[in-house]
């Protein structure tokens, strides 16, 4: 009974080990991909994104930190950090908001270069092309319960898919191009819409 115990402890101590190891790597291979990302003072790219129950759609982004504009045939969208701004084409309304960490990553596929450094448990498998990194939050209370992020060897993503409840959404990126990003790009440019509705939801 003893030794059973001994062998039990021992096992769940290399689990232990084995799962550190694991969540250190992926936090490397994270870091050096939020470096990339913003190598250059921002990047650009061309993303499609689906999602259980509502439908997809394509559009190009923007991003520099935390900032970010994307563009969708139905909307745009600007964060510059506090305040975001989207504009829907078909009723010319612009909806004010803070967004909270679910409604940022509705748009933004880089959502996860913040998210990962806490309050996640991180595992790591690697195939021919790069890594897929999974998180998986430590508590309930997380939007997002769950997130995979798909990097290539030069340390690009190239997939995120992310569960929120019990429905997933994946985004696909391509054309990924580092770049300086001028920071007025991820603030509403009202003039350019002078018959626009603004509709404050803070």
């Amino acid at each position: 009974m003893k030794k059973k115990m001994i062998l039990t402890a021992m096992v769940a101590m290399l689990a232990m080990v084995c799962w550190g190891q694991q969540a250190a790597k992926a936090k490397k291979i994270l870091d050096k991909t939020a470096q990339t990302l913003n190598a250059q003072g921002g990047a650009s790219a061309h993303f499609t994104l689906s999602s259980d129950g509502i439908g997809s759609t394509s559009g190009t982004i923007a991003i520099k930190g935390v900032k970010f504009r994307a563009t969708t045939p139905e909307a745009s969208t600007w964060y510059n950090g506090t305040t975001q701004w989207t504009y829907m084409k078909k009723t010319e309304e612009v909806n004010v908001s803070n967004p909270d960490e679910r409604q940022q990553s509705q748009l933004n596929p880089y959502q996860f270069i913040t998210m990962y450094k806490s309050g996640y448990r991180l595992s790591i498998k690697e195939g021919a092309g790069g890594w897929e990194v999974h998180l998986k939050a430590l508590s309930l209370g997380r939007s997002i319960q769950e997130m995979y992020v798909t990097v290539s060897k030069q340390y690009v993503p190239t997939k995120v898919r992310l569960r929120e409840g019990k429905k997933w959404s994946t985004i696909t990126i391509s054309d990924f191009k580092a770049g300086n990003q001028s920071d007025d790009t991820f603030t509403f440019p009202a003039k350019d819409y002078p018959n626009a509705e603004i509709i404050d939801l803070r």
